[in-house]
């Protein structure tokens, strides 16, 4: 395996965003970022593991960071939301994968689900202003106010192919904590022209969980126990910690 991620994890229930950081339009273009992925076009068989990036503490990029998730609606569609408000650490060994350690918190107050309608119309009686406030406070779904924080921090580390594996951590909502196995992806590193002393680490994750497990079993089965997440990240090495090794 060359892999590991976040999400967060986080969990427990997913998000997506951001922003490049590139240079202005005006500034000269930089030459292409040294990077080292798994290349496409060969068959699994044939696919080089892609190059680790460099051990140390990572941090999460914001920018560059979505966890989203999904229920079953009805068994109709696939009802699809996100959280925006995601931070987290990773400790990386190339040396030893196993030894690598996750740690992702996750604010359940940024969920957004694209609520199309004016909720305060439709629900004249209700004491929140928008859905995504319901989603968030209300303690039938994440009920923030007693619960402020999502947390996932990894337990084992395993490798399943050059560039795959799982990553199984303690996930922490609304006061439960349960285990979680996420199937992560690492798509490798790269070091940017514009942050050549901040090398990042790149993986994208799948996994599920029961929501019922955590005491949310609101209108279960009509609306879908099982939760599918969808994570996608990047991580960035603080200069000023490339510097001091």
């Amino acid at each position: 395996m060359r892999t590991f991620l976040l999400s967060v994890s986080a969990i427990a229930l997913a998000g997506s965003l951001a922003a490049c950081g590139a240079p202005s339009a005006s500034e000269a273009a930089p030459a292409a970022p040294e990077t080292s992925t798994a290349e496409t076009t060969a068959g699994p068989a044939d696919a080089p593991a892609p190059e680790l990036g460099p051990a140390g503490l990572y941090e999460l990029d914001l920018s560059h960071a979505s966890l989203t998730w999904k229920v079953s609606h009805f068994g109709l569609s696939n009802y699809t939301a996100r959280f925006t408000g995601i931070s987290g650490t990773l400790d990386f060994d190339p040396e030893d994968l196993s030894a690598s350690e996750l740690d992702i918190t996750v604010d359940p107050t940024s969920v957004e689900t694209d609520y199309p309608f004016d909720f305060k119309a439709g629900h004249p009686d209700s004491p929140f202003d928008t859905f995504d406030q319901e989603i968030s406070e209300s303690e039938t779904y994440f009920n923030a106010s007693a619960f402020p924080e999502i947390t996932f921090k990894s337990t084992d580390v395993t490798a399943t192919g050059p560039n795959t594996g799982t990553v199984t951590g303690d996930l922490t909502f609304r006061g439960v904590t349960k285990p979680v196995t996420l199937d992560v992806t690492y798509n490798g590193t790269a070091t940017f022209p514009w942050a050549p002393d901040s090398p990042r680490l790149g993986f994208s994750a799948t996994g599920s969980l029961k929501r019922s497990d955590f005491g949310l079993d609101f209108m279960v089965p009509n609306l879908g126990d099982e939760v599918d997440l969808l994570i996608e990240a990047e991580f960035a090495k603080p200069a000023d910690a490339t510097e001091s090794e």
